[in-house]
């Protein structure tokens, strides 16, 4: 049976799997569904239809599922999505999606949201992610798996961040962000590779140059973005092992709606 605290306030509909734990002066509301093995700390609301997967860890004062920030929703049975093991730290603010869209905001699986972090309506958020503090993502932001975002970066709404890509601190991003790119500043401006986080998850060399290339292809080759992205289509289908890698980088280049950051 579920570790409620008396203070706490759980609708009777809420369906809540036998080993979760709710915290004092939680609040869950009644469309809300959280499996085995996850804690909701003190003074956390979890709200609106709000499903919640295994092991996921909030903090106090979180708030899960509430509407999105957004003049055109209605009341509308949109949906929070959150995936298992990820930590949720203290005042973050989860919003659930709109109808002018998918109708989901959908967080992954592992990531580590740190305080004060905003993830408006609509937004997806791939797998081992990384949010420092007082990070805000605007609506319908897409952000891919192994990404980290520095403290106080700021995504503009509808701006895609590629897989293992990274913002320094205080960031401003007003344009997509291919994979595997560092980027800093306001507005943010690409700054190379992330070489370094690349190795930390296993990249080989072979696969860091083939990257670092790309991007030089990209950035250095004084090409328009169509014409680099045609040939790092053709760098991908030649690249034998990393070919994979490439194909993220050039894939990606086809979703590009907004620019890139230069």
């Amino acid at each position: 049976m579920a570790v409620i605290h008396p203070s706490a306030i759980v609708d009777p509909r809420a369906q809540l799997a036998d080993d979760v734990q709710i915290g004092p002066y939680a609040i869950i509301g009644p469309d809300v569904s959280i499996d085995e093995g996850s804690r909701i700390g003190a003074h956390c609301v979890v709200e609106g239809h709000t499903s919640i997967g295994r092991r996921n860890h909030f903090f106090q004062f979180a708030s899960i599922g509430a509407a999105p920030q957004d003049k055109k929703y209605r009341d509308e049975p949109t949906r929070l999505e959150i995936g298992d093991d990820n930590t949720i730290r203290e005042f973050v603010t989860l919003n659930r999606g709109t109808v002018q869209d998918r109708g989901v905001t959908s967080i992954g699986n592992d990531n580590w949201i740190m305080a004060y972090v905003h993830v408006a309506h609509d937004c997806v958020v791939g797998n081992h992610a990384i949010f420092a503090n007082s990070t805000n993502l605007a609506g319908h932001v897409e952000v891919g798996d192994w990404v980290i975002l520095g403290g106080f970066t700021g995504v503009h709404q509808f701006c895609k961040i590629g897989a293992h890509a990274m913002t320094g601190v205080g960031s401003v991003v007003l344009h997509d962000i291919p994979p595997f790119v560092m980027a800093s500043g306001n507005s943010a401006q690409a700054h190379g590779i992330n070489s370094e986080g690349l190795r930390r998850r296993g990249f080989s060399s072979e696969a860091i140059n083939a990257i670092r290339r790309a991007y030089k292809t990209l950035y250095k080759s004084g090409l328009t973005l169509e014409e680099a992205r045609n040939r790092l289509q053709q760098e991908a289908q030649q690249a034998g092992d990393v070919y994979s890698h490439l194909s993220v980088l050039s894939g990606f280049l086809r979703t590009v709606t907004r620019g890139i950051v230069r």
